[in-house]
């Protein structure tokens, strides 16, 4: 969750890992910190609150800095609250780090160093690691990372420097994301690219239980043992402007209208004469039809994507998929066997529960194929088989183009399945590649209409609480635009599949309540139709998010928005646009963060 970042090189290092924390601030916002080597001791200075708040008045206050390396942080709060106190970087005089992720024996570790004299001004597990390292250290700074990391249980990564190896950082991980940059005469380490892009594209990635010695001149990365390894480097494939607004006021609305260009990426190198293909990953229609199950697992957006999987694969292959929570996947003992696919989703390739669904799933000896984003991820090295979506970096916390290209692959795999198992003709799936092709136009379209999601917008501002409903394809968009309105709007929203609602829900009504029904399906137009009505006859306001050509049921409530015609089978691609944008001009009528939204962070890697 948290954000690393380290520079070693000849330039001043402080506004170097000020402008990386900047770029990582969408892992957590919650307090900042640098520290650097100032003549033969380690500086450090940290605050809460985003950078620009609370570190930069800080630094600017104690500026200038001689100072050519050093590391930083921006922290989302697991132990201890937001404080200056708790924030990173933490240590003693001989020892500094910064870290991402959470010590699950840290209570043990510090009872040990209570005992030994040790005193702790954080509330932080954090600061047992650095106190262990200080306990530990001989003057060997590999010796001490090692005997120190024998002692800790959790999942972490680490930037770690010490006082008497000035121009020197040092960097371990074990499940938490970090790599190692490589620049001319200069050196990083991060969370990940996005932090150093401006500086250079050529990286490295560190493996769990992997130490990388870093100094201006290059790395040395050696296992547990002291054992030397050479690593392949990676160049990553965009540059500088996709992690900036480019005019945009937002990320959020940004990514949003690069969605139509995302799925073009996506789909398109994905189809082959018309078909299909997913050779790319070795997924081929003798193992589908091998398959006795199907599971699909994400968090948040991503298990979102997969309801849509799900609905979209059991109705034209007429093949049963069991979606979950990742978050709950491995504690119900899920009937894995050797005879089944598990489908992971995750747009950073870090989602902590995700990737422990997919670690069981492989013990289980089920196939498991990866859909993400970020090539070279933890769940894409785990994974068996494993398909990127191609959407470029999403910094925005709130998933929009990740989320749409996500469902798109849901697409592709679904209509795979269904040709393999016999279901379709070659004939029919070509058409509906076809069609599947023309959805970014329409896509863009929508994206074009955006007054009308102003309108609805200004509806809901004033509003506690708000209700969507929907059946079927629409129930699972409802989800992902109750989702969407919640986490940057702090409107209590939920979603409910549409005929549920008299089983108790219903009782929440009240009047001048929101309601939004999306309502894109044709053959359960009339049973939505009669939620609505229900609704409206206990007072709710109700905006119907349906197809053109609906015209004629205008009359039946409060506000509607019309989408561009679609086969009833692909409108989750370009319903959820208006639930986006209605999302995100709400939360900008409300002057809310959007891109930054309290409590929480894009890349969950913590459980």
């Amino acid at each position: 969750m948290c954000g690393i970042v380290g520079y070693v090189g000849a330039k001043k290092c402080t506004d170097i890992l000020i402008n990386g924390l900047k770029k990582l601030e969408y892992r957590g916002y919650d307090s900042a910190g640098i520290a650097m080597f100032e003549g033969n001791k380690i500086k450090t200075i940290k605050a809460k609150g985003k950078i620009s708040e609370g570190l930069i008045p800080k630094v600017n206050e104690q500026h200038p800095f001689a100072a050519v390396s050093g590391i930083g942080h921006t922290r989302w709060a697991t132990h201890g609250e937001p404080s200056d106190k708790n924030s990173h970087p933490i240590g003693t005089d001989r020892v500094s780090i910064v870290h991402n992720g959470i010590i699950e024996n840290y209570r043990e570790i510090k009872n040990y160093l209570l005992e030994q004299g040790y005193s702790f001004e954080s509330e932080t597990d954090t600061e047992t690691v650095a106190k262990l390292l200080d306990k530990n250290y001989n003057g060997d700074p590999i010796d001490t990372i090692i005997k120190t990391l024998s002692h800790i249980e959790g999942a972490y990564a680490l930037g770690i420097m010490f006082a008497d190896h000035k121009d020197h950082i040092f960097a371990v991980r074990k499940e938490s994301p970090l790599i190692v940059g490589k620049g001319s005469g200069e050196m990083f380490i991060a969370s990940d690219v996005t932090a150093i892009i401006e500086y250079t594209k050529e990286y490295y990635l560190l493996e769990k239980d992997e130490i990388a010695e870093i100094t201006k001149d290059g790395v040395v990365f050696c296992d547990l043992e002291r054992n030397k390894i050479t690593k392949e480097l990676q160049i990553a494939d965009w540059d500088i402007s996709a992690a900036e607004k480019g005019g945009y006021d937002h990320f959020m609305l940004k990514e949003i209208h690069e969605q139509p260009d995302a799925l073009i990426k996506t789909i398109k190198p994905r189809i082959k004469d018309g078909m299909p293909d997913f050779s790319e990953c070795g997924l081929t229609d003798e193992k589908i039809r091998s398959y006795h199950n199907i599971y699909i697992v994400g968090c948040g957006s991503a298990m979102h994507a997969g309801v849509v999987g799900k609905y979209i694969t059991e109705s034209i292959a007429r093949t049963p998929v069991i979606v979950d929570m990742a978050s709950e996947f491995r504690y119900r003992n899920p009937l894995l066997t050797e005879k089944d696919l598990v489908v992971v989703i995750s747009q950073s390739g870090e989602t902590a529960d995700t990737l422990e669904a997919l670690k069981l799933s492989n013990k289980a000896g089920a196939d498991t194929l990866a859909i993400v984003n970020v090539v070279g991820s933890s769940i894409a090295r785990e994974a068996k088989m494993v398909m990127y979506t191609l959407a470029g970096p999403e910094i925005s916390v709130c998933s929009t183009k990740a989320y749409m290209v996500q469902t798109a692959f849901m697409y592709l795999l679904a209509l795979r399945i269904a040709y393999a198992k016999g279901t379709i003709t070659h004939i029919e799936i070509k058409q509906l590649v076809g069609e599947l092709l023309e959805i970014p136009n329409k896509v863009q379209m929508c994206i074009e209409n955006y007054e009308q999601y102003k309108n609805v917008a200004l509806r809901l501002i004033n509003t506690e609480s708000l209700l969507y409903i929907g059946r079927g394809l629409d129930y699972a968009l409802s989800m992902e635009g109750s989702l969407k309105l919640k986490e940057i709007s702090y409107i209590h929203s939920e979603s409910y599949a549409a005929g549920e609602l008299k089983h108790g829900t219903i009782s929440l009504i009240y009047e001048g309540m929101p309601v939004i029904a999306v309502a894109t399906q044709h053959d359960l137009l009339e049973k939505t139709l009669s939620n609505v009505k229900e609704v409206k006859s206990r007072g709710a306001k109700v905006i119907l998010i349906c197809s053109e050509g609906m015209q004629d049921i205008k009359d039946e409530v409060d506000h509607i928005v019309y989408l561009p015609k679609a086969r009833d089978m692909f409108m989750p691609l370009t319903a959820v646009v208006p639930l986006q944008l209605i999302a995100y001009y709400t939360a900008v009528y409300r002057n809310c963060d959007v891109d930054h939204p309290r409590n929480l962070a894009k890349s969950v890697t913590v459980e």
